[in-house]
């Protein structure tokens, strides 16, 4: 049994609140994320920093890949792109702690862009029906099997971190952040949950205890006015 959060957009006290709420009801369980810590709200150096204090696993999204990008690829379509999707509130969050850029950047670039894992597949916007006839026939057997194509594809508008597009029945529970739902959207026909419920848009927080594909129960914590104001 795991925990998977949606979208934080830099909303820290958010984060931290649900955070609390989660390890006080599963005080063991493994906590992971969908991505995109960082942008539009006013915490991305907090959260950030929490997640590494506190050993929360996720996978990246494209605005995680935007900010590094920017200070590490400064040619790539990522990093020109940052400009326009709400980087001057993560510039500002690290204003005064520069020396921690680096850091942070390199602790986001390390974390992989999905995680097939017995309770659920995780990755940012998910694996889309455009694979569907890039993989071989027998792909849910083994699902590591995708990884060369979602490394060759992850930039692309239908790649794992930017489609919006219908998701494939991986045979397992597949999690998703990146498209705002009011509430979280469950896909039967694909078996995806979609969880980013808006934080940064001022509705909320939300997270899915699952286990072995099977929800559990959802948390979620309104968010925090001062997260976004």
């Amino acid at each position: 049994m795991i925990a998977v959060i949606g979208d934080i957009h830099g909303c820290y006290f958010t984060l931290e609140a649900l955070y609390s709420k989660i390890v006080s009801k599963y005080p063991d369980i493994p906590v992971f994320c969908v991505g995109d810590l960082v942008d539009r709200g006013n915490y991305s150096f907090e959260v950030v920093d929490f997640f590494i204090k506190h050993g929360i696993r996720f996978t990246p999204g494209n605005h995680d890949y935007m900010f590094y990008d920017f200070f590490k690829n400064p040619e790539s379509i990522f990093a020109s792109a940052w400009t326009y999707n709400g980087n001057d509130a993560t510039l500002r969050s690290y204003a005064t702690r520069v020396e921690m850029i680096n850091h942070h950047l390199n602790y986001i670039r390390s974390e992989p862009l999905f995680f097939d894992l017995p309770d659920c597949f995780i990755s940012h916007a998910g694996i889309s029906e455009h694979f569907k006839t890039k993989l071989p026939k027998n792909f849910k057997e083994n699902l590591l099997s995708i990884n060369t194509l979602v490394e060759e594809t992850f930039e692309n508008e239908d790649g794992i971190l930017w489609t919006r597009d219908r998701l494939l029945n991986l045979g397992k529970l597949q999690l998703v952040g990146h498209t705002k739902q009011i509430e979280i959207k469950i896909d039967n026909k694909a078996n995806a949950a979609y969880i980013d419920t808006g934080a940064c848009a001022g509705s909320k927080l939300s997270c899915l205890v699952v286990s072995n594909s099977s929800i559990v129960e959802t948390i979620s914590e309104k968010t925090y006015i001062k997260d976004i104001e």
